[in-house]
């Protein structure tokens, strides 16, 4: 009864605080979330509950020793464009298949196979991609050594996509709405990681050699994270490249399981939860108030 009134409690959350709008507001629709496919989907139809057989896996977590305690704070920060309450619904509303399922078993498997068949090439790339990200603090002062390298990062993915001419300084507006997109993004990731501390796949299985131990908890991926809800972002401002953001994207959480570094859930939740975040932030006068200013540099 009280995981019940827990999910209807969740359930009335979302419906609320989707519809806190100001009375002159007309917000439009976003776009719909992709349908999932690849191994993604193939792996989705495995079972992810425990397995008795295998209960001693179900035991293992993150080993707490091995954190970044900085990383920490940002999952105490005051969210830019979400509301506590919708933190806290997106936090309770996912979880990871069971160390000791048949779905984590295929999933370790299939890291496995990726592996065995990683090349130099891939090595190169998913390497270069395991250096980019945005980090809220090293943009707290212009004094920051980071501070120019942390805006080019912000704007990695339209520069892939786009091309060089297209950064931060050109594009002040679209920077600030991606700033408050990535500290939520940011926020969201490590409370999430740090109240479900799962293990890494390296941790469940000593045959998988990551090309880089990673200091966090495995779930969600903070690179599958922030890439999507960037690609998400930005294909609203531009919607002729939504194919090629996506694209990015998905190549982004795949480099992450060729790395050795996640669970291919891990990309997928990640994938969801970014979604669900745009649609969250959405439905706010200060996001819109955001994207409409970015959107004026791209017309």
């Amino acid at each position: 009864m009280n995981t019940l009134k827990k999910h209807i409690t969740l359930i009335l959350t979302f419906f609320i605080t989707t519809s806190i709008y100001s009375q002159n507001a007309v917000f439009s629709t976003i776009h719909d979330i992709e349908p999932i496919r690849n191994h993604y989907k193939e792996l989705k139809k495995l079972d992810a509950e425990n397995r008795t057989a295998y209960a001693a896996m179900d035991e293992i977590k993150y080993p707490t020793d091995n954190y970044l305690n900085f990383l920490l704070v940002y999952a105490s920060n005051e969210p830019h464009y979400l509301s506590s309450s919708q933190v806290d619904f997106i936090v309770n509303s996912v979880k990871f298949p069971a160390n000791s399922s048949q779905q984590t078993r295929a999933e370790l498997d299939f890291l496995l196979d990726l592996q065995n068949k990683r090349t130099e090439k891939q090595i190169k790339r998913v390497m270069q991609l395991a250096k980019i990200g945005y980090w809220p603090h090293k943009n707290y002062t212009k004094t920051d050594d980071r501070y120019e390298s942390n805006l080019k990062d912000l704007f990695f993915m339209v520069r892939e996509v786009s091309g060089e001419k297209y950064n931060a300084k050109e594009y002040p507006k679209t920077a600030e709405l991606l700033k408050g997109v990535m500290q939520d993004t940011r926020l969201l990731e490590f409370a999430i990681k740090f109240n479900l501390l799962r293990a890494r796949p390296y941790h469940l299985d000593a045959n998988i050699k990551p090309l880089q131990e990673i200091p966090t908890p495995s779930f969600a991926s903070g690179h599958t994270l922030w890439a999507y809800i960037q690609a998400y972002t930005l294909s609203e401002l531009v919607p002729e490249k939504r194919g090629e953001y996506i694209a990015l994207a998905y190549e982004i959480g795949l480099s992450r399981e060729i790395m050795g570094v996640h669970f291919p859930s891990d990309e997928e939740v990640a994938r969801q939860i970014a979604h669900k975040m745009l649609m969250l932030m959405w439905h706010t006068d200060k996001f819109q108030k955001a994207f409409k200013a970015a959107k004026s540099e791209w017309n």
